[in-house]
Parts: structure tokens; sequence; C-alpha cells
């Protein structure tokens, strides 16, 4: 979803921050920071979690991410474009367990299903609704 990010960015301005456990390539346009961390368990979640607030959009596709990013504020996006929310970040974060304890019993749930165009699509239309909805946040006085 990298490609769909850095166009949506720089149609309106803005900065992208990139966090990983090792360098990787980044676009000049839009401004992309890339912030390389520890590569110990979690450490870029940790780095992400510390400093998301208000006025943050936090693309995750890492459901006990979100939950922390939701805790301080920032809107956050999954990667398939539903947004997770207050409303429902415990169903999610209960589905994400289910599914990790039924993986250690050995059960093979097959993952998910390929990312189609409709899914990029409709993340891009996710992405654009949470943009324009932190900058009326942003826009108030």
């Amino acid at each position: 979803m990298k490609p769909e990010i850095y166009r949506v960015a720089e149609r309106y301005g803005l900065k992208v921050t990139l966090v990983a456990g090792s360098a990787m390539r980044v676009p000049l346009r839009p401004p992309v920071e890339l912030v390389v961390v520890d590569r110990g368990f979690d450490a870029a979640d940790d780095w992400i979690a510390e400093r998301a607030g208000p006025h943050d959009l936090v693309v995750t596709a890492d459901v006990l991410l979100a939950a922390r990013c939701l805790d301080k504020g920032a809107a956050v996006l999954g990667n398939t474009g539903v947004p997770f929310t207050t409303a429902n970040i415990g169903d999610a974060v209960a589905t994400r367990n289910l599914l990790s304890e039924m993986r250690g019993a050995g059960v093979e749930s097959g993952g998910p299903p390929p990312f189609a165009d409709r899914d990029r699509s409709r993340f891009l239309q996710a992405l654009d609704r949470a943009v324009h909805a932190i900058r009326r946040v942003e826009a108030r006085p």
C-alpha cells in the first residue's frame, strides 16, 4: 500500500513516516522519513505507539498496534481500507486472539485472500476520507 499512501500524501502535501527494522529505499516526494529502529520484538510498533496521537493517521494490519494507537487518539486505517475505531477494535482483537489460538493448536486458516483491485480502490477511498477527517479537525478553531 506504500505507493498509494505516497500518492495521497503528495496530493495533500503530507509527510509520511515509515518505521522499520532495517534500511530501505524511500522516495523523495512526498517527503518521506524513514525511521530505522532496533530489531527487537515489537520495536517498530513501540516507536509508533509512543509517538502516535491526535491528528496522526497510522496505517497498519497489526490489530494490537491499532489498539495502542487508538488509545493515543490517532486515526487508524487497516491495510484493507477498513478503519479501526473504538467501536470495532475490541472485536478485532478478540478475532486476532482466537485465530492465534487456532494456529497454535495446529488449525490452518489459509490466511487472508489475495489483494484485489477493489481492495486497492477501497483502501484509497478510506485513506482519502481519513485524511479529510483529520484536516477538518485541525481546521477547527
